[in-house]
């Protein structure tokens, strides 16, 4: 095994330990306070919905080329990486426009 390897390995490992403990976190703190935990799953239903609306927008067509190998790519996975995409260009503009409304009512008072 590289050195690489082993690094992306690492990598690996320490991005999901984040990720768990991003989410474990402050799940237990927020037990002490329930309102906070519903804040957080209404959150969490948002994007859900959100996500199943970009789904059901997503094209599920193949270009030829990658549907044998390496890429194998199925109508369901491009449909699934097609929804991942519209989602993230749709909170994308969502955050943009957010900043700006925030900025332009913090000029304003």
């Amino acid at each position: 095994m590289d050195v690489y390897d082993i690094m992306l390995y690492g990598t690996y490992v320490l991005a999901i330990v984040g990720t768990v403990l991003s989410i474990l976190l402050p799940l237990i703190k927020s037990l002490d306070n329930p309102k906070g935990l519903m804040k957080s799953g209404l959150g969490i239903v948002a994007l859900a919905v959100l996500f199943f609306i970009c789904f059901a927008l997503s094209d599920s067509e193949v270009l030829p080329k990658f549907e044998g190998e390496p890429f194998n790519l199925t109508s369901g996975m491009s449909q699934l990486i097609g929804g991942m995409l519209i989602m993230t260009y749709v909170l994308s503009i969502i955050t943009v426009l957010s900043i700006i409304i925030t900025e332009l009512t913090k000029a304003a008072k």
